[in-house]
């Protein structure tokens, strides 16, 4: 690793727990039912689906499984394209939106 996957690392490290991880697992779950179960209620609830709300909810959530199950790329561009903050933050979003 070069130093900037190794400090991309480091900034993942706190919320490298088994908490966390089961919680951005069970968010991403929970849209992934909801889209499943009948994907336009889930459609109309967050307002639509556009190419960027598809690409966002697609990458939150194979962010959050690859989180969850403990896989840790190697390279720094993936290291952030697939952030559990980044996919913590789109989940919650959306979470919100559909919950107002």
């Amino acid at each position: 690793m070069n130093d900037f996957s190794a400090l991309i690392a480091q900034w993942h490290r706190p919320i490298n727990h088994i908490f966390y991880r089961i919680l951005l697992m069970g968010v991403a779950f929970y849209h992934v039912a909801l889209l499943m179960w009948n994907p336009q209620t889930y459609a109309a609830t967050i307002g639509g689906f556009n190419l960027v709300v598809v690409v966002l909810l697609i990458l939150a959530i194979c962010a959050s499984m690859i989180f969850g199950v403990g896989f840790k790329p190697r390279r720094w561009f993936w290291q952030i394209l697939f952030s559990p903050y980044l996919a913590g933050c789109i989940l919650v979003y959306f979470s919100l939106v559909r919950i107002n």
